[in-house]
């Protein structure tokens, strides 16, 4: 089941993917090199003449501490930002010191080069803030009877450092990555002193019902208890995109047969 909140960004990721593909000749022309000493240094908004960007090598770092650095080449009037997903943005003009570019909204961007020392401490430090979904352990248990038969469930939601990148976008209409921690859910189920099942459940489980790029983009944010009947001991999953409202339900089955079933919550 997949609910529709914030689906917009979903679609321009979509857009933005189809749109920025090796057609528009990435990977067919020859690297403006020029263009790219240019563009080495720190780069302010020209309307709030805050930082947005230093450019250093072929990488650009963000003041957001949230953002991680992306790779990017000039290609004849466009540049290209190589991160979770691949963005290219229209140059408009470029000189030593300004540097206009057309948004993923299609507005018109405009950056000058910053001539104090004193801008690069907003970029004091290239270590990327890791988001965490959950800060500490979690533990739930559910306790019921089924037939004269005691049953127990133990649910335990770790933080781990498995990492999810998401593309987001800046105010300016920039895509730019944001990174953060996976969760992993130990389960385990008691019939009566007996243990059914008791294992670590990651994403990776559920890799035969989702695609990889599905995947790729979630968190598995939490596992609540349903049922239980003859065919077993029901939790559901949620697989969420980190800071959205579009997430995934799964329903798992600890079976007689002491095996994890799972399938997709219709």
């Amino acid at each position: 089941m997949i609910k529709w909140g914030t689906i917009s960004m979903v679609l321009v990721v979509v857009l933005v993917s189809s749109c920025s593909s090796t057609k528009n000749g990435e990977n067919s022309d020859r690297e403006d090199l020029t263009a790219k000493e240019l563009l080495q240094g720190v780069w302010l908004d020209n309307e709030t003449d805050m930082p947005l960007m230093r450019i250093s090598g072929d990488t650009i770092y963000y003041a957001d501490p949230q953002n991680a650095p992306v790779y990017f080449k000039v290609l004849r009037d466009t540049i290209y930002l190589r991160g979770n997903t691949l963005t290219a943005y229209k140059i408009d003009r470029q000189t030593e010191y300004s540097f206009w570019f057309h948004s993923l909204s299609d507005d018109i961007v405009k950056l000058y080069k910053s001539d104090n020392p004193e801008d690069t401490l907003a970029f004091s430090t290239q270590e990327v803030e890791v988001i965490p979904s959950t800060s500490e352990v979690i533990k739930k248990d559910s306790v019921v009877m089924y037939k004269g038969t005691r049953y127990r469930g133990y649910v335990y939601i770790n933080p781990s450092k498995m990492k999810v990148i998401k593309t987001v976008y800046s105010d300016e209409g920039i895509g730019v990555d944001n990174v953060y921690y996976d969760n992993v859910i130990h389960i385990c189920v008691y019939e009566g002193k007996n243990l059914l099942y008791g294992k670590d459940i990651t994403k990776k489980v559920f890799a035969t019902i989702f695609p990889e790029e599905v995947l790729n983009q979630t968190i598995l944010s939490d596992m609540n208890f349903i049922s239980v009947d003859g065919k077993g001991y029901h939790y559901e999953a949620m697989l969420r995109i980190p800071e959205s409202s579009v997430y995934h339900l799964v329903s798992l089955t600890i079976g007689p047969d002491k095996q994890l079933h799972i399938k997709m919550v219709e």
